[in-house]
């Protein structure tokens, strides 16, 4: 870990906050190489149960550091250049995006990949590749995130989003007033919490297959990711507490 890549848990949250706000949080080498270690991190650490991914100062990341790719004359990104949930690195606890100000390229695709977003009023999401010659290979799965036409547009003309647009079209979960997107991801994080760990990992796991498979596969395919949720102690213990009347305590296992 470094300076430019901040984690912090607590109340089982835990909070990674990309510490450039001078580059707009722009991902420079350093930052981009933690993405790894913090991942890794926030996966293994049996105090936290939800990661909020933000940014420092006013803005959330306005992408790659430019001048650091024309310095390195980057052209086509090496295999492992980003640490990217789903594809490069595996987190099986939910992730939420605090967006402020730019969410631009680089910044755009940390959102998309978290499971939810949360996004002031400042929040602007742009596919900024196109201004600047660039390529967003990454953007295909955006296909499952917004209409044709307007991804069509937004990774053609490079123009971004407003957060009251990118609400309308149900690209972020919920929209804040200025300042208080990391506030409103912590409470939809106590929303997640406030329920059976094991199930809110498999329901993440079953919207990421069925994003990718044919509806009779991905049928059998969740079948089989809920097995371990039907056989756990919770699968008990939800009913019991109901019928209890009583706040369920959930063990994870």
């Amino acid at each position: 870990m470094n300076n430019e890549l901040l984690y912090e848990v607590s109340d089982g949250i835990a909070v990674i906050t990309i510490n450039r706000p001078e580059r707009r949080n722009a991902l420079s080498r350093s930052v981009r190489e933690g993405f790894f270690e913090v991942w890794r991190r926030f996966e293994a650490d049996a105090d936290a149960q939800v990661a909020i991914l933000t940014g420092a100062g006013d803005n959330f990341c306005a992408g790659m550091d430019l001048v650091e790719a024309a310095d390195t004359q980057l052209r086509i990104p090496p295999p492992g250049f980003m640490a990217v949930l789903g594809d490069t690195v595996e987190v099986t606890k939910p992730v939420i995006a605090a967006v402020q100000g730019y969410a631009y390229a680089g910044g755009w695709l940390l959102a998309q990949m978290c499971d939810l977003c949360v996004a002031d009023e400042t929040a602007r999401f742009a596919i900024t590749e196109a201004k600047v010659g660039r390529g967003m290979p990454w953007a295909a799965p955006v296909i499952h995130m917004l209409p044709q036409r307007i991804l069509m547009e937004v990774a053609m003309t490079g123009d971004p989003l407003t957060a009251q647009r990118a609400y309308e079209l149900g690209y972020i979960n919920r929209l804040m007033p200025k300042g208080q997107a990391l506030q409103g991801a912590k409470e939809l994080a106590a929303r997640l919490m406030a329920n059976a760990p094991l199930t809110v990992r498999a329901a993440k796991e079953m919207v990421r297959m069925s994003t990718e498979m044919g509806r009779t596969a991905a049928l059998r395919a969740s079948n089989r990711a809920f097995d371990a949720v039907y056989l756990s102690e919770d699968a008990l213990e939800g009913p019991r507490s109901f019928r209890e009347k009583r706040k369920p305590q959930w063990k994870g296992r």
